[in-house]
């Protein structure tokens, strides 16, 4: 693969996907390839299923490789599980990836992923400030990206209003356990977006998730300050996202390396 080209892969509760993205464009460069999530979702099954869907591209040893999961991670630890196992809690993800495939990788929450997907080469392409990220589905996903800059793990749908967590009743899920018509709904959402103005001022909002593409029964008739607008990279935000992702830290850590690398021969001349 090229200096272009990093390998992003997307956890689902149902499948796990992955692809070869270009840097340049965010668009695949090879066919994205699909397993089905094991079940049980335990880390070892997820994580021989990720080995397997990373050797199919055969990616060399320089190409960065991000992971996007489910849940709070934490220096590579996963911290939460939403739709996969429980075992993953406490569950060193980073390690056990690299264990079964033999690469390392860099790994992160699936909205966070799907947030930078959008921000690098998606709906919020160029834009600066605060940009806010939410994902409409079974739960409420949210990314909070400031001037460029990823805020991890932010957890929003699960802020309470009116003595509900905003996810009971704003997610899609709730639209359907509820029979809300998309009026009544609409009103549910524009509980939730007003809280979030109040709390985070962004200056732009992106609608992802499946309901996103029916945005225009209700985006239309939200009343906010920022303008918020539907997602565009779709079911590519979260390969896109984890594979630009990886690459920056990929650069980072390399630059990091050749650093110490110089400080260490400069430090040798010196004693000779």
């Amino acid at each position: 693969m090229s200096k272009h080209i990093a390998l992003g892969v997307d956890i689902g509760g149902t499948g796990i996907k992955a692809a070869p993205v270009d840097l340049r464009t965010g668009e695949f460069t090879e066919e994205r390839y699909r397993i089905p999530t094991p079940d049980p979702s335990t880390p070892d099954a997820v994580a021989r299923t990720v080995a397997k869907c990373i050797s199919k591209f055969s990616p060399s040893k320089k190409t960065p490789i991000g992971v996007a999961f489910p849940g709070v991670i934490q220096d590579g630890v996963v911290k939460t599980a939403a739709n996969v196992d429980d075992a993953w809690i406490g569950t060193n993800m980073r390690d056990i990836i690299r264990d079964y495939a033999g690469h390392d990788v860099y790994v992160l929450n699936d909205a966070d992923a799907a947030g930078y997907g959008e921000y690098r080469h998606g709906a919020a392409h160029g834009r600066d400030g605060v940009i806010l990220m939410t994902t409409l589905g079974t739960g409420i996903g949210t990314a909070l990206i400031v001037d460029g800059q990823l805020v991890p793990n932010t957890e929003f749908g699960h802020v309470e209003i009116g003595g509900q967590e905003a996810e009971d009743f704003a997610a899609d899920s709730a639209r359907d356990r509820l029979g809300l018509e998309w009026e009544d709904w609409t009103k549910n959402l524009q509980r939730f977006y007003s809280e979030m103005e109040k709390l985070l001022w962004p200056d732009l909002i992106i609608v992802g998730g499946g309901v996103s593409k029916s945005h225009h029964m209700y985006l239309p008739h939200l009343r906010l300050r920022a303008p918020i607008i539907p997602a565009e990279l779709r079911n590519g935000a979260g390969i896109v996202g984890a594979a630009a992702w990886a690459a920056n830290l990929h650069h980072r850590d390399d630059k990091r390396r050749k650093d110490e690398e110089k400080k260490a021969k400069k430090a040798a001349s010196k004693k000779k």
